[in-house]
């Protein structure tokens, strides 16, 4: 991979548009049960736990970043994305 995808969760709302718009299905949003450690599909407290990216599949297109409407994420490495994450 000849880029990397950064994604500042301090400031993620767990809003989905960014899963939603991924033509690869290279993101999802879960959270942890601390019981099972299994993954759990919500937002809690209004906030995503954790938002993966399978690097297989991801192709750098930046979908992600023009859908995202709090600007948290960003790609480097890769023409007009390559930016620092918003803080």
């Amino acid at each position: 991979m000849a880029f990397s995808v950064h994604v500042n969760m301090e400031r993620c709302t767990g809003c989905g548009n960014c899963v939603a718009a991924c033509p690869v299905n290279a993101l999802e949003i879960y959270t942890i049960d601390p019981v099972t450690s299994e993954k759990i599909y919500a937002v809690r407290d209004g906030k995503s736990i954790s938002l993966d990216l399978k690097t297989e599949l991801c192709a750098g297109c930046g979908v992600c970043v023009e859908a995202c409407p709090y600007k948290v994420i960003t790609l480097s490495g890769r023409g007009e994305f390559a930016q620092k994450a918003a803080t």
